[in-house]
């Protein structure tokens, strides 16, 4: 799936969508009409799925998804990534996103994108 493929009225579905960021110490609601305009950002497939980040797609070679953690009814996830674009320090180049599916759409939209310092599992979790 491409972003170029979706219709006018899909468009304007995710324009009307804000999402809530901490990165690079800059945090707050930011609003995808936004990401649309200044990024080029583009659809990622996360185990199947289309998933649009709000990164710009040059970002897509750099990024390593580590875990995935699907809601019961499939309509949302929580994708634990990597993306070395600016820095491949494990410790600083990991991020969350909280994604929702779009009513009547097949893709899914991230509402949530922070960073977060990937660590060492401890051993103690299953």
């Amino acid at each position: 799936m491409k972003l170029s493929d979706l219709s006018a009225e899909s468009l304007e579905k995710i324009k009307a969508v804000r999402w809530d960021r901490i990165i690079e110490k800059h945090e707050g609601p930011e609003d995808w009409e936004s990401v649309l305009r200044y990024e080029q950002p583009d659809f990622l497939s996360v185990q199947g799925c289309p998933i649009l980040l709000p990164v710009d797609k040059s970002h897509h070679p750099n990024i390593t998804i580590i875990r995935c953690i699907w809601s019961i009814d499939n309509n949302s996830v929580t994708v634990f990534l990597s993306d070395t674009t600016y820095e491949d320090d494990p410790f600083f180049s990991g991020f969350m996103a909280v994604c929702d599916r779009l009513k009547g759409e097949e893709f899914f939209l991230a509402v949530l994108y922070h960073e977060w310092f990937i660590i060492e599992r401890a051993g103690v979790f299953e």
